[in-house]
């Protein structure tokens, strides 16, 4: 059946932070398909940083254009979520909201239960609620909850295979549980009240804004700083990498096309044992910045191993490929330059305490 969505009013949760700003940046000056509104909710914990859209803000905010409003507030928070449904008309969410760093849910999970499960159950009642539709008694066809996830919810895998729409989840930290909890939630309220939903698990994102305490970004910056760079264990744990202009427009995608009650793999089909992609990093800071790479390499300091470390993550991503016409455009030594670039572009301007991210 033909996707009939409006599209028009975007409640984009999490927009501050990395995927989530770079998101709202591509639909507004890069997707000529949209011709609606942004509407950005963001709590603005440690993550988030509203200067990462102060330029969109500038162009496309208020009196600008009115294509662009930002929200101070958290998705936890039953009255400011059912306000923002309803003075805007919501009528499409793309769910980034979460608590995502897997060390910090390993030393206190309380915010990630109630941000990344709460939160979630928050939205879809909001959501829920708002769409219902009068005239038939059900839920409006033209709306669409699109629920951003992880592929960490799957667990960890072997030397070979991959993951699929199908695999069994299997999370292995108080983050990934989240994450798990809130997409059978998300699935639950498709299958109970017929909410239109999509729902994506993506592999690891790298690129502009990225908060420091993620991998890429943290080797980067430590090269720049001269400090250690802290690796896991031996480093022979693998992801699979995927530049975040690619990711955003595979939601983008599922946005228009995807069928409802489907989820989606999104993959870089690109895997990189963590030693490797440091060592990958240190030949790009080196040639930019002319230090010598033997240093660099003195400075890579092998750390205790993260508890319940997943050893490999790898996506099959075949469904959006075959179904939504998706591939990735952005090659990995491509991305890694323009991330190399905008970090340190960044440290030439601002104080290493206030990358953006």
């Amino acid at each position: 059946m033909k996707n009939i969505r409006s599209l028009q009013n975007i409640l984009v949760t999490g927009g501050a932070g990395f995927i989530g700003c770079n998101f709202i940046r591509a639909m507004l000056e890069k997707n000529a398909d949209f011709t609606g509104r942004i509407i950005n909710m963001d709590a603005l914990s440690y993550a988030g940083n509203s200067a990462s859209l102060d330029d969109v803000a500038q162009k496309y905010g208020g009196n600008s254009g009115k294509r662009y409003y930002f929200e101070h507030a958290d998705i936890r928070d039953k009255s400011a979520v059912k306000r923002i449904f309803e003075q805007y008309a919501i009528d499409t969410v793309v769910h980034f909201a979460a608590e995502t760093h897997v060390d910090r849910s390993i030393a206190a999970p309380d915010d990630f239960i109630t941000t990344n499960v709460i939160g979630t159950f928050t939205l879809l009642e909001s959501a829920r609620a708002a769409w219902q539709d009068g005239s038939h008694g059900g839920i409006r066809a033209d709306t669409l909850f699109h629920h951003i996830s992880t592929d960490e919810v799957y667990g960890s895998l072997g030397a070979e295979g991959y993951f699929t729409e199908t695999t069994p989840y299997d999370p292995r930290s108080p983050y990934s549980a989240s994450k798990a909890g809130a997409d059978h939630l998300v699935m639950a309220y498709h299958h109970t009240y017929k909410l239109p939903i999509t729902l994506s698990n993506c592999s690891n994102n790298y690129g502009p804004c990225q908060f420091p305490e993620k991998l890429v970004p943290l080797m980067i910056l430590n090269m720049l700083d001269g400090k250690p760079l802290p690796v896991y264990g031996d480093g022979k744990n693998i992801r699979d990498w995927i530049f975040v202009e690619d990711h955003n427009k595979a939601v983008w995608l599922i946005l228009k096309q995807g069928k409802t009650g489907e989820k989606y793999n999104i993959g870089g089909e690109n895997e990189w044992e963590n030693i490797k992609l440091l060592r990958e990093l240190m030949k790009i800071v080196s040639r930019k910045t002319g230090r010598n790479i033997k240093e660099l390499e003195k400075t890579i300091s092998f750390v205790t191993d993260r508890q319940g470390h997943d050893r490999r993550y790898a996506i099959d991503c075949s469904k959006i490929k075959n179904e939504l016409d998706w591939k990735r455009s952005v090659c990995f030594e491509e991305g890694l330059e323009k991330t190399v670039d905008w970090y340190m572009a960044q440290r030439s301007k601002t104080p290493p305490a206030a990358i953006p991210g």
